[in-house]
């Protein structure tokens, strides 16, 4: 088997439900040794979480794959000891407490540094470490409000809508993914030996992502408000309506692209309009502009559409539900569909994750395990406890 990039890392995961668990499902993929701590009454609650089957979410053997689950109970001081002498085995750890639970249990970061000065401590929080809301609770709903997300999503005349997700933890866990890769570039890669805290703030993961609408506003003073399904100020780009009751995505706002477009909808008076020449010219006349389009889309079945489109290279296609894309060749193609074999014996089907890298890929080497299953593997392998001394912690429920 080829190389992952991450083997020989090894990363403490003390999260649960999705930011942190997310990120170091990323690291694992990728060949890091994760080893997920767990409290061992009920475990994660994302092994309840949405669609459970035979007694498990479905959604946990994606989240939970290439892991190394282990329990112990943190509010404990032997399960607290545990962790520290584990922190002398690993090179990162990931959480996702409410800033100062860790500090209240001794395992902050001044605390585990002195364990193990090489370590990197990656902290995911609703509105970080420092700063006066640092305290609050932090779900993804309120940082995709105060992040500004919220505020540019959905249509002018309804209160602002989300998507079906929660993207506020998904993207904070990316952010934690690049803060680390930094963080050990600095210390490996650069040889300096120095450890140091990764602090990632769920709404500044989405303050991130909000473009140029900050110096829009202090510049010029102006307001990025809710745009439907187009995007305000690039022209066109838009869901439009097909004959069979399906709609087209078509993005047109390149100034050739959208001449070949007008082309491919019989307007080729548009494509020669100096007016619409460019996108400046273009946005005053969206409204015109996105009728033109929809008028030609609303007389073709979508397949017909996009043939046409396809064929005057302009960038189009479908909006997919997963039943969709479970049926579509590129997905197959590109290995986005992956089936495992559970702990029961049954197959189920879950996401690979991308990036895909030509030398050195990712892959999944088992599905997300049951509550404890490596505490044998790791409290023996990793720390040298006996049978005994692992099964008199079992009793006391410590694990």
């Amino acid at each position: 088997m080829s190389p992952t990039p991450l083997a020989g890392l090894r990363v403490l995961e003390l999260g649960q439900l999705i930011a942190g668990p997310f990120s170091t499902m990323m690291l694992a993929w990728f060949g890091a040794d994760v080893i997920k701590v767990e409290p061992p009454e009920g475990g994660d609650p994302l092994r309840s979480w949405r669609h459970v089957h035979n007694g498990t979410a479905l959604w946990w053997y994606s989240m939970g794959r290439n892991k190394r689950c282990i329990t112990a109970d943190l509010r404990l001081e032997e399960g607290r000891d545990l962790v520290r002498r584990l922190i002398e085995h690993c090179d990162v750890v990931v959480e996702n407490f409410r800033p100062g639970r860790l500090e209240a249990w001794g395992l902050g970061y001044d605390a585990l540094k002195a364990i193990n000065p090489r370590l990197i401590m990656v902290r995911i929080s609703g509105f970080g470490q420092t700063g006066p809301y640092a305290p609050r609770p932090g779900f993804a709903a309120v940082a995709e409000g105060m992040g500004g997300l919220r505020y540019v999503n959905g249509y002018p005349d309804r209160p602002p809508a989300r998507a079906n997700l929660s993207l506020g933890d998904t993207i904070g866990g990316l952010h934690a993914v690049i803060g680390l890769l930094l963080a050990l570039h600095h210390r490996d890669g650069q040889q300096t030996g120095e450890g140091q805290v990764v602090d990632v703030a769920l709404y500044e993961s989405i303050f991130n992502l909000m473009e140029s609408t900050l110096p829009e506003y202090a510049t010029a003073g102006v307001i990025r408000e809710r745009h439907g399904s187009t995007v305000s100020g690039i022209v066109p780009t838009n869901v439009y309506p097909c004959a069979d009751g399906r709609y087209i995505i078509i993005g047109g706002n390149a100034d050739s692209i959208f001449r070949r477009l007008m082309r491919a909808v019989g307007r080729a008076d548009l494509a020669a309009d100096e007016r619409l020449a460019t996108n400046d010219g273009r946005v005053p006349h969206a409204t015109m502009i996105d009728e033109a389009i929809a008028a030609w889309t609303i007389t073709q079945t979508y397949d017909r559409a996009f043939a046409q489109l396809d064929a005057a290279d302009v960038p189009c296609g479908p909006i997919y539900s997963v039943a969709d894309q479970m049926t579509d060749p590129h997905f197959a193609a590109r290995g986005l569909i992956e089936h495992v074999r559970v702990d029961n014996g049954e197959d189920v089907v879950i996401p690979a994750i991308a990036p895909q890298l030509s030398a050195t890929p990712g892959r999944t080497t088992w599905p997300g395990p049951p509550l404890g299953a490596h505490n044998d593997d790791v409290y023996g392998g990793v720390l040298g406890l006996t049978p005994d001394a692992i099964d008199d912690l079992r009793s006391r429920r410590v694990i």
